[in-house]
């Protein structure tokens, strides 16, 4: 329970990171973070110590009360959103694509779709984000060592570096709460990863 998710926003209502119950418990304690209820009101740890948790809620039991598990905490003074760069990775690219092949635009399961270098690398191209798409199998096998224009295929849109606010280092691997979801993008809530390299 204490290890699991608490999303940090900053003091304008910004997502800048995810916690744990422990971490964000203590941010509370200290003053540094209120907690946001159903209600989207703020409240400090003796407000918030003095909700009750309902029954289906999770909850920090202490010997002389059950104290809500906070899901989301406003820092109190910090306001800054740290700009981090979209990592180029596989999962990323697929999150950019919406996990459609971009020459045939049907959309796959990841176990479907591959990576494609617009221009081949072994005609120069790179790997980077204006040169790689996601592709399915068949419209990779198809195109193989050409451009689109040569195996006469087009591609659905050029590929680009994507203007996402990168809101997580590993939101992909913890889970999300429905509290979360007024301030979170639908972007942000599907930030992969692992960055990919030549």
């Amino acid at each position: 329970m204490l290890d699991t998710s608490v999303l940090v926003l900053n003091r304008v209502y910004q997502p800048i990171h995810v916690t744990s119950v422990r971490r964000a418990v203590s941010l509370l304690y200290q003053g540094v973070a209120r907690a946001i209820d159903d209600e989207f009101r703020l409240l400090d740890f003796e407000s918030w110590s003095e909700l009750a948790a309902a029954a289906n809620e999770e909850a920090i039991h202490t010997p002389t009360r059950a104290i809500r598990v906070p899901r989301v905490v406003v820092l109190v003074a910090h306001a800054h959103l740290p700009r981090h760069r979209v990592r180029f990775s596989r999962l990323n690219v697929y999150a950019r694509d919406g996990s459609t092949c971009q020459y045939c635009g049907r959309r796959r399961t990841r176990s479907e779709l591959n990576l494609d270098h617009v221009v081949p690398r072994s005609r120069g191209g790179t790997t980077n984000w204006e040169n790689v798409v996601c592709s399915c199998v068949a419209c990779n096998l198809r195109k193989g060592g050409r451009t689109p224009e040569e195996a006469g295929m087009r591609l659905l849109r050029q590929p680009s570096r994507p203007q996402w606010t990168a809101v997580f280092r590993a939101a992909a691997r913890r889970a999300l709460y429905r509290q979360w979801m007024p301030f979170l993008g639908l972007v942000d809530a599907a930030y992969w990863n692992v960055e990919l390299r030549d």
